[in-house]
């Protein structure tokens, strides 16, 4: 028993660490969420700024990664970012909070400056074509996860199936995972990123605004 216990104890350290050292990692993932189905769980509740914007896919962030597990939280002498820099990526991001605290848990692991993160940010989430039929959507509906997986690999084909997932919570579709290299081109994700939602009913709510 103590030796299975030890077992387990080890992977969870290994599936995620915190402290670790700057830019110690093997590629990012682009974490991208359906805007109007956190806004309808939880954002509205909260009187979010990000609801009612028009919001759809929006930037969770872009994630450090190892082969297997992640970082995070990691320690750096590279400032923080300025309140206009987090400002500024409200358009995308939904909030200023949400860049923050992307900035601390993620951005600190990347090497890279504030500024460089965040343009790295912003350049990956350009990169990738956002299927433009979940905008037009004028109610909700239930769909298999995998048609908007399908629908992310169709207006991205130089993504292979394993490089792209999708994620639920509570019934919803509730993000888009893209795995990329450093210069952001489309990789294979690692092992326990490639997790897709296997419901055949999930809820995808419409856009929230103009």
């Amino acid at each position: 028993m103590r030796a299975a216990l030890a077992v387990l104890l080890l992977a969870a350290g290994m599936a995620r660490a915190e402290g670790e050292r700057p830019g110690d990692f093997d590629y990012y993932v682009l974490a991208l969420s359906w805007s109007p189905g956190w806004c309808d769980r939880e954002g509205i509740a909260r009187g979010s700024e990000q609801c009612g914007r028009g919001l759809g896919w929006s930037l969770h962030g872009l994630w450090p990664q190892y082969d297997t597990g992640w970082q995070s939280y990691c320690p750096t002498g590279t400032a923080p970012p300025s309140r206009a820099q987090t400002a500024a990526m409200a358009d995308i991001m939904g909030e200023a909070g949400l860049a923050w605290h992307q900035w601390k848990k993620h951005g600190t692991c990347s090497g890279l400056s504030a500024t460089a993160y965040f343009d790295l940010s912003r350049d990956a989430y350009d990169a990738v074509a956002r299927p433009n039929v979940f905008r037009r959507l004028d109610e909700p509906v239930r769909l298999p996860a995998r048609v908007v997986e399908e629908a992310f690999l169709k207006d991205n084909p130089a993504f292979g199936p394993d490089g792209v997932t999708v994620t639920c919570r509570d019934g919803q579709v509730q993000e888009v995972r893209l795995c990329l290299s450093r210069d952001l081109d489309p990789v294979t994700c690692g092992a326990d990123v490639v997790r897709d939602c296997t419901l055949d009913d999930a809820l995808l709510v419409p856009i929230d605004g103009p």
